[in-house]
């Protein structure tokens, strides 16, 4: 009887850890689409490749990111966090432009998360570098396409947007648009 009641505790055991773990490995779902529009013209910054919205197509958002891990897989981009860089107006965390000599990042809307990690850093690594970032924005991936997103589309849930110092200090060429990374809190 002692083996039986071990028995039906393990298998309780096993169920609980196989459904915590398939919640864990849920993948972010999309919240919804936004139609783009054409932005008037000289309206959408494209430093930086930047994209601009398109009369018609329709853009996926996400109020979500991929789960945090020890080593979390994101794709970086590059901004600039400038007064007339592509990143638009003032940095969500503290209102102010960032140099592009600075190593600051935004964060897709789940991992900024309501902006608990405003002037925190983070670890970014790729290519057998590392570099520590400080969030200061959101890379929204609600909305876009008005002129409160600078006429760009939603960013998608597993952006890690890096000022040009992070590119630079992780030996990314001047030619490229999109690495894929791994980040951590700091």
């Amino acid at each position: 009887m002692n083996y039986l009641r071990r028995g039906a505790i393990l298998v309780m055991l096993l169920i609980l850890a196989a459904h915590s773990s398939d919640a864990r490995l849920q993948s972010c779902k999309p919240s919804g689409k936004i139609k783009g529009t054409n932005p008037p013209p000289g309206e959408c910054n494209q430093e930086n490749d930047s994209d601009c919205c398109k009369a018609g197509k329709t853009y996926t958002t996400y109020t979500c990111s991929p789960a945090i891990s020890g080593s979390t897989n994101a794709i970086l981009t590059i901004n600039s966090f400038q007064k007339g860089g592509d990143g638009g107006g003032p940095s969500e965390c503290d209102n102010q432009y960032h140099s592009d000599d600075t190593p600051v990042v935004a964060l897709s809307t789940g991992w900024y998360s309501g902006g608990s990690r405003c002037l925190n850093n983070i670890t970014i690594s790729a290519n057998g570098r590392s570099v520590t970032a400080m969030v200061v924005d959101e890379c929204d991936s609600t909305m876009g396409c008005d002129d409160d997103h600078d006429y760009q589309p939603p960013c998608r849930n597993n952006i890690v947007d890096a000022s040009k110092a992070v590119w630079e200090a992780l030996g990314v060429p001047d030619s490229q648009d999109e690495l894929d990374i791994t980040w951590s809190d700091a």
